[in-house]
């Protein structure tokens, strides 16, 4: 299981360190880190683990919520939707990971080869602070 919150940081860092948009978004004491990235990126066995589909055309969203810098993430309810640019949407199912002090969400969704997308998500805490909104954009490709 620490493959999984090893491997979701790496692909995290990876993924935001490729793109001008933040890692996250603040909100007081409160840090909304996001990701988006194929789901192939994930080893079979963890994705067997974790019930995730992978394939060229999947993803998956990425969320963790810090507060107070406090490391490994901090409970909350994410929500939210993506879209193309055809203004399709899809209804994101978050599912929470828990490995250690580290908690993250991850929620599947299904892309076409070149897809700009556009993600909407709405996060509050297990205290109730928020909703907090964040909205980002990224282009997907199929992995062959």
């Amino acid at each position: 299981m620490k493959k999984l919150v090893v491997l979701i940081s790496l692909v995290f860092w990876a993924a935001t360190a490729t793109t001008a948009d933040e890692a996250f978004k603040q909100f007081g004491n409160v840090k909304v880190f996001y990701s988006a990235f194929n789901s192939s990126f994930v080893a079979p066995e963890i994705a067997s683990v974790y019930n995730i589909t992978r394939g060229e055309d999947k993803g998956l969203v990425n969320v963790a919520v810090v507060i107070n810098d406090q490391p490994g993430g901090q409970p909350a309810v994410v929500s939210g939707n993506v879209s193309n640019i055809f203004a399709q949407q899809q209804g994101l199912k978050f599912f929470e990971v828990r490995e250690g002090d580290a908690i993250y969400y991850l929620a599947p969704f299904d892309f076409e080869n070149e897809d700009f997308l556009t993600f909407t998500l709405e996060v509050k805490t297990e205290s109730g602070a928020g909703p907090y909104g964040v909205t980002f954009q990224r282009t997907f490709y199929h992995e062959k």
